[in-house]
Formats: structure tokens, C-alpha cells, sequence
């Protein structure tokens, strides 16, 4: 047994609450190293002299990363204080018990070996995650790129590729014109990257966090179409962009003209005077990326903080958003996060907080910060199975179960799945402009846990490389659509919503050949049971997999998958 590969803290990631009177523990191992895992725990308080409260628990291995395995726990609690502590018996046979951090060959009686979990705290402390946000479809939508109210001609909105500040004239109204295309697409979440005032096309450089841009309409534009899309069943979302500012916001513009004298140099971080920001060298101020015309605030100024925060309840309370997302949130420190949330739950208990990262930011996701993240490990994964490779199929199962592993489980279903974002080369061009394979990525992204981000235009395969070229103008011209693509969105959401067995059912089986690019994924909920099976490979493959019918073409699968073939299959005693 590999000892140093025991894990657990009781904290709120491996031991937390669920619900009043509901925990789940967690503990991490060495991959394929234990056969057995059994909880066991009693009251701290009520002596066995009195009352035996002793109990034990097999725990379930949820997942594995490759590296390590988790095993969890799910009880029942009703007192002050938990004490408890693990049995861990390895593939040879042999127990050793774990309890305070440390290992022992007996099995451990004295309390204060055991770990501690005061009850009433970690209720307190209970991560409250919006209702209504589970494994729903979020629509990410560039404003001045989707859909514009006058008329643009075909070779302006057409252009490819195209550059940094063309504009295309798209507006809010344009976006409301659309709302009923995007519902029966089966969207639930629109998120709209900025749309406050601001000198460019993109929007994150903000001039005045209280006017909507007048280019893309006014604020009354923007309360329509919130409450449309919510007499729709939709929320909105909107881009939170307070990590830095435009240069000509008011503070900074004060300090280009005031220099050391103005009483806003402690909103920025200002190393240096005078201002400078030439090419090729370091701005005498933190920036956003090095970029001189995105100056940093400096967030841990009170007065900073009061700022956003009123920008934060003044468009919750006068449109009622639903959200935000936080552009470079990891960039940003805890506190102001910590701060920022009460804000936010204070106006809307329900309103969802994204967090922008770029890698696995748990010390984000505790139940005090945001809700949920954008999830670009699961964009590395589906790529990486799509190109095939080696272990493709086996590497994605690990990357997903070390999300599964360390995520809290009311997280992993409103993490922020995409394939491709405004900050990204599209989707379709990642798997090199071929249909076959954007179908197989799409479909790994509608039919898994979470939810599946989906940037504008991938539902009919729009293309494009890096940022600016994967802003294009969404191809509403039926000539420039891909109808197949579309269809096979529309179909896969449906069956989304109508099996929720394909995102909530429990993982009863894994089946994944690297040789021959096959991932298959069984899930049980109550009396469904489906299995998905993904392959990677340009030539048709035999699989071993039970037959079944596909619910996706609705004929039976008999063994052999076509090149880039995804089936959702119920069981063969279901599908005569």
C-alpha cells in the first residue's frame, strides 16, 4: 500500500455538506492500490458508555485519474460533532487504519485520533449552487458579431477572415429578434460577452460600466430582451470585465491628466510616473496581459470594491440578470471574490457566478466564491480524443475523473463544458475543418455532465482561427450553413433533456480501447440505463459492446461502428 498517496483533509472538498443532515467524504489513494475502503465513524460527544454510536460504511470508488483513485461516502448526520476515520485494505489483503493524519496497524479507538467534522459549521458553510443551473445548455453570444436590427450587407458580415475591429453592426435587438430561434435550439443560458461602453469591437476594454454601448442599443434594449428570454425559460448572463479597465475609463483618464496629484492613482497599480505604455516594452502600470490600453484595477481598494459592487446591483436590480461571468477571474484575488458573491447572492439568491480560468481552480469553487467555472481542461480532453493518439480514450476518462475526483459534487454538473470560446481558433478548425470529426467533439460535449457551453455559430460548423479570425458573423444565410450540423445539435440537446439518465445516471461501467479510438460510458439512473459510445477512428471498427438501439437514428446496433460514429444505446431487451 503507497501510504503517501492517502489523501484527506476535512475540508470542503473532501468532507462537506450536502444538505442539512447529508455529508459526503471523500479520500484520494494510489490508483488500482485498494480493494476496500470503509468508513468509520461515531459521536464525538456521547460516550459509549452511554450511547454507542459507532457505524461503518463501505465507501464507493467514484472515479480515477489514473494516478489516483476516489473513494466516496454519502451519510447521515444528526449531532454536534463528527469523528472518523478510514480502514484501508490494499489488493494483498492488508489493512491499516487512517485517522488525524496519521496511519495505524490497529484499528483506531481513542477520538482524538480520529478526523473532525463539526456538523453545525460545515452546514453553515453549505455550498448553495442556484436550483435551476444543473447540466443546463448555456449559448455564448459576441454581440457585435450574432445578429444585428439593420441591414449589413453579405460581403461585410460574410468576410473571412476577419479582423479585430470590423463591425458588423451587431446589436442587442438583433440577439432579441433571435430569441426563438435560440429556444427551440433547446438553449437555456445566454451569455453575452460585453456589452457595456467601450472604444472596441470585443468590449473588454470598458469606458463606463453604467451605459450600455450605444452601438448595441440602450438599456431599455437590454431589459426586453432579459425579460423575453425569461418569458422564454431562458436566463442572461452577462461578461463581469473588472480586472482592468480602458484607458479611458474615468479613474485612469484622471491620472493621464493629473499624473501623482490625481486621487485615483490607488485604483490602479501604477509603478512608475510618467505614464508610459510603448510597444515592445512593460506599461509603468499592471496591465491585463503587458497590454497597455487594459490597465488593472486594484480591486483590494475599498473604494474600488464600493464601485463594482454598485455596478453589480445597479444592472441586477434595473434588467435582472441572472449572472455573471468573470472574465480572468484567477487573476483576481479570493477576498474580492469572497466579497463580490454576498453581493451578488444579497440581490439574487439564484443568480449563477462563472469564473474565466484556463486550468483546475478548486481554491475557487469552496461555496464562498464563484459557482462554477469555464471548463477548458474538458476542451483539452475532447480534442485530444477527437486527433486520436495513443491512449486518446484512456486519457480523457482520467481527465474527466480527476474533475470528478476533486470538484465538489454539486459543481461537476454546472461546470462550463466548451469546445471553443471567442478566446479560442473555432471548434471546426481545431478538428481541421472536417464535419465528421466537429460531430464527434459536439456530441462529447452535449452528452456529458455539465453544461455545454456552445459558442455561436458551431451549430451550423462556422470556422475560423485564432481570436480575431473566431468572431465571425453567424452564418444566418442558409448557403452558408451546415444543415447536417444543425440537425445533429438539435437532435442531441433533445435527447439531452429527454434521457436525463445521460447526464445525471450514475457510472456503471467504462470501456475504453485505445487501440481502436472507442470510449464507452454506461449510466443507470432508477429504471433507464444508457450507454454512449464515442469513436475516433476514419475506417468502421468492431466493437464488443451489447447491442442495442440507437436512440439518435432509432435502428439497432449490431456491432460494427461507421468512422466517427457516436450511438446513444439503450439496452437489446428494450429495443425489439
Amino acid at each position: 500500500m503507497e501510504l503517501s498517496a492517502i489523501f484527506h483533509h476535512p475540508d470542503k472538498r473532501f468532507c462537506y455538506a450536502l444538505a442539512p443532515g447529508q455529508f459526503l467524504l471523500r479520500i484520494q489513494a494510489k490508483a488500482n492500490d485498494l480493494r476496500l475502503v470503509v468508513l468509520h465513524t461515531m459521536d464525538k460527544y456521547l460516550p459509549l458508555s452511554i450511547a454507542d454510536t459507532r457505524q461503518q460504511q463501505v465507501m464507493e470508488k467514484v472515479t480515477t485519474d489514473g494516478i489516483h483513485d476516489y473513494f466516496e461516502a454519502r451519510i447521515s448526520l444528526d449531532m454536534v460533532c463528527l469523528r472518523y476515520f478510514f480502514a484501508l485494505t490494499d489488493r494483498h489483503g492488508k489493512t491499516v487504519y487512517y485517522g488525524n493524519y496519521r496511519f495505524s496497524p490497529e484499528e483506531i479507538r481513542n477520538i482524538d485520533d480520529m478526523f473532525d467534522c463539526p456538523q453545525p459549521l460545515r452546514e453553515e458553510e453549505r455550498f448553495c449552487i442556484p436550483d435551476w443551473a444543473a447540466n443546463k445548455v448555456v449559448y455564448q453570444i459576441f454581440p457585435t458579431r450574432f445578429a444585428s436590427s439593420r441591414p449589413v450587407p453579405d460581403r461585410i458580415w460574410y468576410q473571412a477572415p476577419i479582423g479585430p475591429s470590423t463591425d458588423l453592426k451587431g446589436d442587442l435587438r438583433g440577439i432579441l429578434s433571435r430569441l426563438p430561434y435560440l429556444r427551440d435550439l433547446g438553449v437555456d443560458v445566454l451569455y453575452l460577452t460585453p456589452i457595456f461602453q467601450a472604444n472596441s469591437c470585443h468590449k473588454y476594454d470598458t469606458v463606463d460600466y453604467f451605459q450600455v454601448d450605444s452601438r448595441l442599443g440602450t438599456e431599455e434594449d437590454l431589459r426586453q430582451l432579459v425579460q423575453q428570454a425569461h418569458a422564454m425559460g431562458m436566463r442572461v448572463i452577462l461578461d463581469a470585465v473588472f480586472n482592468h479597465t480602458s484607458r479611458d475609463f474615468f479613474a485612469f483618464r484622471d491620472i493621464l491628466e493629473k499624473g501623482e496629484t490625481s486621487p485615483y492613482c490607488s485604483w490602479y497599480y501604477i509603478r512608475s510616473f510618467p505614464i508610459r505604455a510603448e510597444r515592445g516594452e512593460k506599461p509603468t502600470y499592471k496591465t491585463f496581459s503587458y497590454y497597455g490600453g487594459m490597465p488593472k484595477l486594484n480591486l483590494q481598494n475599498p473604494q474600488v470594491q464600493e464601485y463594482v459592487f454598485q455596478v453589480v446591483r445597479y444592472w441586477m436590480r434595473a434588467c435582472q440578470i441572472d449572472g455573471w461571468r468573470l472574465d480572468v477571474g484567477d487573476e483576481i484575488s479570493h477576498s474580492f471574490w469572497k466579497a463580490f458573491r454576498k453581493v451578488v447572492k444579497a440581490e439574487n439568491p439564484q443568480a449563477l457566478i462563472a469564473g474565466e480560468v484556463w486550468h483546475y481552480a478548486g481554491d475557487f469553487l469552496e461555496g464562498d466564491e464563484w459557482d462554477t467555472m469555464m471548463n477548458y481542461d474538458f476542451q483539452g480532453a475532447v480534442l485530444g480524443f477527437v486527433h486520436g493518439g495513443p491512449q486518446a480514450a484512456t486519457q480523457f476518462v482520467q481527465r474527466m475523473g480527476f474533475l470528478r475526483g476533486n470538484a465538489h459534487t454539486h459543481v461537476y454538473p454546472v461546470l462550463w463544458n466548451l469546445i471553443d470560446s471567442h478566446d479560442t481558433q473555432r471548434a471546426m478548425r481545431s478538428c481541421g475543418d472536417n464535419p465528421d470529426r466537429f460531430r464527434l467533439a459536439a456530441a462529447m460535449q452535449l452528452l456529458s455532465t455539465g453544461m455545454p457551453m456552445i459558442y455561436y455559430g458551431d451549430e451550423y460548423g462556422l470556422t475560423g482561427g485564432n481570436d480575431p479570425d473566431c468572431r465571425r458573423g453567424m452564418p444566418w444565410k442558409p448557403e452558408k450553413q451546415n444543415g447536417d450540423i444543425f440537425r445533429w445539435y438539435q437532435t442531441l440537446i433533445r435527447l439531452r433533456k429527454a434521457h436525463p439518465v445521460i447526464t445525471q445516471g450514475r457510472i456503471t461501467a467504462v470501456y475504453a480501447d485505445d487501440q481502436k479510438g472507442i470510449l464507452a460510458i454506461t449510466r443507470e439512473a432508477e429504471e433507464e440505463k444508457m450507454t454512449l459510445v464515442f469513436y475516433n477512428g476514419s475506417k468502421p471498427a468492431a466493437c464488443g459492446i451489447p447491442q442495442g438501439r440507437d436512440l439518435i437514428t432509432g435502428a439497432l446496433f449490431r456491432g460494427t461502428l461507421s468512422p466517427f460514429q457516436v450511438l446513444i444505446l439503450s439496452p437489446a431487451d428494450d429495443s425489439t
